[in-house]
């Protein structure tokens, strides 16, 4: 964490015991959710944007889809996952919370679901935070549902600055990965249907604002 971090994690001190208890939860199994800067800032985010319909590739263990529609007054998520032991601990926290109907999980692989029955609406914004050499494949399935002037926002960008490295410094077994991430940023970046930024905040969030037209 930066000297910058730490001073806007110092404002920012969890309070809720139930978020408490997830972020506890997320550090002693090694489950990763948004780091505190990372989160704020996409919170703020979706504050301005107001979004009323949500949905998110990769649940976890439901930390960012809890999050989001405590800030969001209204606001309801739909949430994927494909690891059975984090969906059933994100159908316990979800429960937990006073937002549970406001949450819809579905235990399932993002990549081979089957949306037709699932997902017969459309949303005012994607949230994409799961496999990250994936990243295009889960774009290029899930953006149809984005209405248009909605927003696709995607977390890890940086890998945690793995995407700086020269190839032969990144490990061996996330070469792949990283490969496709860098190649999805280009892409993304220069698609003509979205006006997309990159903000340094966290370990990297990416913005792709889907155009009327």
């Amino acid at each position: 964490m930066t000297d910058y971090e730490s001073y806007l994690a110092s404002f920012t001190e969890t309070v809720d015991p139930l978020i408490k208890e997830m972020e506890n939860y997320a550090q002693k199994y090694y489950i990763p959710i948004m780091d505190p800067s990372g989160m704020n800032t996409f919170l703020g985010l979706l504050r301005i944007q107001q979004p009323k319909q949500i949905l998110e590739i990769g649940s976890a263990i439901g930390y960012s889809a809890i999050r989001m529609v405590s800030a969001l007054h209204g606001a309801s998520v739909v949430t994927i996952e494909r690891d059975q032991e984090r969906y059933e601990k994100a159908l316990d926290f979800i429960a937990r919370s006073e937002f549970g109907n406001r949450i819809r999980i579905i235990e399932g692989d993002a990549l081979e679901l089957e949306t037709q029955g699932i997902l017969d609406e459309s949303f005012d914004a994607l949230f994409i935070d799961a496999a990250k050499g994936q990243y295009k494949r889960f774009f290029e399935k899930y953006s149809e549902f984005v209405r248009p002037g909605g927003i696709i926002y995607c977390d890890n960008m940086f890998m945690h600055g793995a995407v700086l490295l020269p190839d032969e410094d990144v490990p061996k077994r996330n070469r792949t990965m990283i490969r496709n991430l860098k190649e999805f940023t280009a892409w993304v970046m220069k698609h003509p249907a979205y006006e997309t930024s990159l903000l340094p905040v966290g370990d990297g969030i990416l913005i792709a604002v889907k155009k009327s037209n």
